[in-house]
């Protein structure tokens, strides 16, 4: 049995503590009502997304689905973004019920306004 599945082409995952305190600390950040985008230049050609989804937002089915969401939504705009960022993606409580929609609706929006889109 084959299994399809696609993978970001030009990023990879944010996994470490220290990469997601510096990427916070750099203080680069947009945010709505469902999530917040910090982000920060990484001096390479690729992107590194991080996603956050704290406890109080859910218990781990909520939450790892919201994390499949934004990951999803990433994946499918993947080729849209600028290359050579650290993004960290926190989800605040109005992300808590938010459909695939919603969520991509909002990670564009911030990315415009963190001027991460190609076409700016």
């Amino acid at each position: 049995m084959a299994f399809s599945f696609t993978v970001m082409k030009f990023s990879e995952s944010l996994k470490k503590t220290r990469d997601f305190s510096k990427v916070y600390k750099a203080r680069r950040s947009r945010a709505d009502k469902r999530l917040v985008m910090y982000s920060l230049k990484n001096g390479t050609l690729r992107n590194r997304l991080g996603i956050s989804v704290s406890k109080k937002i859910g218990n781990s089915v909520v939450r790892h689905h919201l994390t499949r969401l934004i990951r999803e939504a990433y994946r499918l705009n993947e080729s849209s973004f600028s290359r050579g960022f650290d993004i960290v993606i926190v989800v605040r409580d109005g992300g808590r019920d938010a459909d695939f929609h919603e969520i991509e609706d909002s990670l564009l929006f911030l990315a415009k306004k963190q001027h991460l889109l190609e076409s700016e």
